[in-house]
């Protein structure tokens, strides 16, 4: 599967099959979230949430291909990612883009 962030593909011909999308929304451990909150208090990376939202991203992505597949797409254009805060400690990550049947 082809994931592309702009409209084309370079060389391809293509006709759109419709919008697809994939989200997943992920919390961390209460132990976690404490050692983040401290970790905040004195600055740098919170590696558990980042660890935490690149895993939502690959499942947000994977759903989204499901979806692409389940549609005959060879490709998905004009992918975007969106975050959204669902309560303290849980994040919602939303990826939508265009399913596309190569030429």
């Amino acid at each position: 599967m082809i994931l592309v962030t702009t409209e084309n593909i370079s060389g391809k011909q293509y006709h759109t099959l419709g919008m697809v999308s994939g989200s997943t929304v992920q919390s961390k451990n209460t132990f976690k979230d404490m050692g983040a909150g401290f970790k905040s208090m004195v600055g740098g990376e919170l590696v558990s949430y980042t660890k935490m939202l690149s895993e939502a991203r690959d499942i947000a992505i994977n759903r989204m291909i499901q979806q692409a597949e389940s549609m005959g797409a060879d490709a998905i254009v004009s992918v975007k990612f969106t975050t959204s805060s669902v309560m303290q400690g849980a994040a919602e990550i939303l990826v939508t883009g265009t399913a596309v049947k190569l030429a």
